[in-house]
């Protein structure tokens, strides 16, 4: 029997439809969990998070329990956060900095480079028991690109640098804010669920055409700031500036926009105020100095939404977001969101770096709310997949060349990869 397609990818009749069925099926999560999760490379944590040996974070990834931490030597690691005894959660903390972690259950302990280093009453197991064999598991691969760190469950899998392809120069350009490379996760994380299924994050992260309905009341609030946000006489552009939708391989790809929202680095807006003038020229000075004027552009003067297939965005606008999402059942995701910026950041640009983080993607700014709102409305509709079968993405296919961000060329890039894993063929 041959693998089914989800999609209808009609190239000479411009046409691409979604089957919903992939929203609301337990069989399709399923299958996602062991040919998605199962192999791609996953986003586990930045480096910045620990800065001392001894540190740890506990979370899930890929919907599995792990440590993300740091041995006495300073070595990274990722342990699942399983005993090797009988199976409890060995680390019951979210965050903070401990050499060994003791099961509550037995008292086994596991060192932090995951050896087990004590077990109660170890004269009663036999002579081969032997704990070097016994220490906390880890993924199959554990990679970092400049910081981000991914783990990958499939040993066979590329090297995480292949994997990455063209999404590393976006990340590039995210730490070419900072003169020394060095971006750092600013304490703090946001965590919420929504009642959706985990991919239609992925089409809401990038999906510029939802802007202006939306997100009017944001695009209403910069007006009134000061902002020029009117669409310029173009056709198809919906936005004050033009951007692109442009795919990475592997199944990423990213928003390219003129910026017109402001940047921390180094775009000043009225809503700022006219005492922060004087500090943002001289960040632009630095890009300038030290990146020369045409990369120092491309850092200040564009913004991005960058998707590294499946499941992590980081959304380099008016602020620095890097956002990760899992399925915990079909219409059910859980939401981790943190705000980056350059380590030698200063108090002002660190404090307006903040404030944008906050009133656009924060839970209770102008974005998350409206967009948490959108995605949850399209799962309550998707009740009638079966009657109404098929999700129209067609948009930006009847033109040649450049596909805009308000096109839906990038959305077709991430199905295009999700159906050619799912088994579909070709």
């Amino acid at each position: 029997m041959s693998a089914r397609s989800y999609i209808i990818d009609d190239r000479e009749k411009k046409t691409f439809l979604l089957d919903r069925e992939v929203l609301v099926s337990e069989d399709i999560l399923r299958k996602e969990m062991a040919r998605i999760f199962g192999h791609c490379w996953i986003y586990v944590g930045h480096a910045s998070e620990l800065k001392k040996p001894g540190d740890f974070r506990s979370r899930k990834v890929a919907g599995r329990p792990v440590i993300f931490c740091r041995d006495q030597q300073g070595a990274f690691h990722c342990l699942f956060n399983t005993c090797r005894h009988r199976g409890a959660i060995v680390c019951t903390e979210r965050e903070g900095n401990r050499r060994r972690f003791q099961c509550i259950y037995h008292g086994w302990t596991y060192g932090n480079d995951g050896r087990l280093v004590g077990v109660p009453g170890v004269d009663a197991y036999a002579e081969g028991f032997d704990k070097s064999g016994h220490g906390l598991r880890r993924p199959a691969r554990f990679e970092d690109y400049r910081g981000f760190w991914f783990m990958c469950l499939d040993g066979r899998a590329p090297p995480l640098a292949d994997y990455l392809a063209g999404a590393k120069d976006y990340i590039d350009l995210v730490l070419d804010q900072s003169p020394s490379g060095r971006m750092e996760i600013i304490t703090g994380v946001q965590e919420y669920d929504v009642a959706a299924n985990w991919k239609l994050m992925v089409e809401n992260s990038v999906d510029d055409y939802h802007l202006p309905s939306t997100h009017s009341t944001w695009l209403n609030f910069m007006a009134n700031s000061g902002v020029k946000i009117e669409p310029p006489k173009e056709e198809g552009l919906v936005l004050p500036t033009k951007g692109l939708a442009v795919e990475l391989g592997n199944g990423h790809f990213t928003t390219d926009n003129v910026n017109f929202r402001g940047r921390p680095v180094a775009k000043w807006i009225p809503l700022y105020g006219e005492a922060a003038k004087p500090e943002i020229e001289e960040i632009r000075r630095e890009l300038v100095a030290r990146l020369g004027p045409e990369r120092a552009s491309r850092v200040a003067d564009t913004n991005r939404n960058l998707v590294i297939f499946p499941n992590l965005v980081i959304n380099d606008g008016s602020s620095v977001t890097v956002r990760t999402f899992y399925p915990e059942g079909v219409g059910k995701m859980h939401v981790t969101a943190w705000a980056l910026g350059p380590a030698e950041e200063g108090e002002n640009a660190r404090a307006r770096r903040l404030d944008a983080f906050l009133t656009f993607y924060g839970p209770g700014g102008f974005a998350t709310p409206d967009d948490v709102e959108a995605l949850e409305l399209v799962q309550q509709g998707l009740a009638n997949w079966s009657d109404d079968r098929w999700s129209e993405m067609s948009r930006g296919m009847g033109k040649e060349g450049e596909q805009l961000n308000s096109d839906e060329h990038h959305l077709r890039i991430f199905w295009r990869r999700w159906n050619e894993l799912m088994g579909a063929p070709a």
